[in-house]
């Protein structure tokens, strides 16, 4: 299963935003997904993540699928400073 966060928009800041994100993602998760089925989270055209939005969200589906998430990898310097910042914690 392939999240694709561009769905979400270019620019991905806040919590509020983040936990609004997550409700859906959810959703779909719950309805779609398979028991051995990896997630994969697609950060193409994602021009801004925020430490933030990354936290309350990446850390919520990590928490909830910790074996499951797979970060695909991104060339954007936001997402990555992001998600090493996420990776700290």
């Amino acid at each position: 299963m392939k999240l694709e966060l561009k769905k979400f928009g270019a620019t991905l800041s806040s919590r509020p935003a983040a936990k609004e994100a997550w409700a859906v993602t959810r959703a779909y998760i719950l309805s779609d997904k398979k028991p051995s089925e990896k997630i994969e989270v697609d950060f193409t055209d994602v021009q801004v993540l925020t430490p933030s939005w990354a936290d309350e969200f990446i850390s919520t589906l990590k928490q909830e699928y910790p074996n499951d998430v797979i970060l695909l990898p991104s060339d954007n310097a936001s997402v990555k400073m992001s998600l090493e910042f996420v990776s700290e914690r």
